[in-house]
Order: structure tokens, then C-alpha cells, then sequence
């Protein structure tokens, strides 16, 4: 039996990515703030679905629940790290950034950090984790956002070296998205938002190939080589 766990599953893709994977035979345990969000999963997929409120801007409460969850479904071969935040902030009001800064960076850290953990001990498994096209840049409008996603890059690149070096038999993926139509679609004219299942969906067939990256949709990779080539004289004044 295949198991997976699903931190933030309430919405967005977080949700996608368990439903599809309930609907493929998995046994999937489902972790966000909404409780309710959660047990509509539970309650379409009787036997096949665990869920638990989790907070991971409380580190040490949201580790011990994630122990409890793993356990109910009895182990772990998936997990995949969907939780995050993020504000338009273009006055730099602290009290705005704070919540991507304790969610996307302190709360993550402490998640990704267990979800490896795990799969060292048991010597084998799959951590997926979505970051952003826009930790590629800083942002002018969302500085916390696009920052804390680029933390997230490199701390995934880092882990993916001690892998490596110790030769550890753990497959890890990045999945990074550009625009998707979810709550973090901020701002106006925006343009080429896909839709959240389009781009689950090829993030799946990613998981499956246990390939190291994906950027989704694919026009997005478009986009994703434009941000890492284009001059600072030119993106600075954009």
C-alpha cells in the first residue's frame, strides 16, 4: 500500500495533489489550518483519507502531530510540502510579511526538516516541495514572498547535495509553479494563470519519473528562463 502525506491540503494544490492521489489507490494523511477544509476530504474518501489541524508556525506542536498522522496511516512514501503564504506588501509593512517569513521560512524549515529526517531513518522515500517561479527574482510588490521561495530553492538544492554525498536512496522534487489559480494569484494583470488541476497534473507525472525539477505549467519554463537571464538594468525597471 502506498501512503503519502499532504502538508497543506485544505486548498489550492495542496488539495489536488491529495485528491489525485486517493483517486490512484493511495492511503493519504492531510494536514492544514482549516479543519473543516480536511474533513470534506475525509468524508468523500471514507477509509482512505486522515486528517489533522497543523499550524507550522508552531514548529515543535506541528512535528509531534505529524508523528501522530504517520502513524495512523501507518508510514509514510510520499510527502508533499504545499503549505505557504504571501501578501502584496509594496509599503513594506511588517506586520504583512511576517506571516510568509514564519510559514514559507521558520514553520517550513521545521516540516522539511522532519519529512528528511523521516525518510533517513527508514532509509528510503520521496519528498516533493513546491516553491515558486518567483523565488527566481526579488519582488518590488511581495518581497517576503518571492524572498522566502528563494530560501526555499537553495535549502532544497542543499539537501539534495547531502543526499548525494551520503548517498541516500531519497528521491527529491521541487515543484515549481508560476501562476495558478489559487489564493496566491495576487494583483492585477496578471497573465498566464493556469489552472490548478493542469498543473498538478504534470507535477504528478514529474513525481513519477522522480525528476529533480518541474516548473509547471510548461509555458512557464519560458518565463523561469527569461527571470534567471534577463539583465538587472531591464528587470529592475520593470
Amino acid at each position: 500500500m502506498k501512503r503519502a502525506v499532504v502538508i497543506g491540503a485544505s486548498s489550492g494544490m495542496g488539495r489536488e495533489f491529495a485528491e489525485r492521489l486517493v483517486d490512484a489507490g493511495w492511503t493519504v494523511g492531510v494536514t492544514g489550518r482549516r479543519e473543516a477544509l480536511l474533513q470534506e476530504i475525509v468524508r468523500r474518501n471514507p477509509g482512505r483519507v486522515a486528517c489533522c489541524r497543523m499550524d507550522i508556525t508552531c514548529p515543535t506542536g506541528a512535528v509531534a502531530d505529524l508523528d501522530r498522522l504517520v502513524a495512523r496511516i501507518g508510514g509514510m512514501d510520499l510527502c508533499i510540502l504545499a503549505a505557504g503564504t504571501g501578501e502584496l506588501n509594496p509599503e513594506l509593512d511588517f506586520g504583512r510579511e511576517e506571516p510568509a517569513v514564519l510559514t514559507n521560512v521558520w514553520g517550513w524549515t521545521a516540516v522539511v526538516d522532519w519529512a528528511y529526517g523521516f525518510f533517513v531513518r527508514q532509509g528510503v522515500g520521496h519528498l516533493a516541495v513546491i516553491t515558486s517561479v518567483g523565488g527566481l527574482r526579488g519582488s518590488g510588490i511581495a518581497p517576503s514572498y518571492n524572498a522566502s521561495k528563494a530560501y526555499q530553492i537553495n535549502y532544497v538544492e542543499g539537501m539534495r547535495q547531502r543526499m548525494v554525498k551520503n548517498r541516500l536512496p531519497i528521491a527529491i522534487t521541487e515543484i515549481r509553479p508560476g501562476l495558478v489559480a489559487t489564493d496566491m494569484a495576487k494583483g492585477d494583470g496578471l497573465f498566464w494563470v493556469m489552472p490548478v488541476a493542469k498543473a498538478v497534473r504534470q507535477a504528478l507525472h514529474a513525481l513519477a519519473r522522480r525528476r529533480k525539477l518541474v516548473v509547471v505549467t510548461r509555458r512557464w519554463r519560458i518565463v523561469a528562463w527569461l527571470l534567471r537571464h534577463l539583465p538587472d538594468r531591464l528587470y529592475l525597471g520593470m
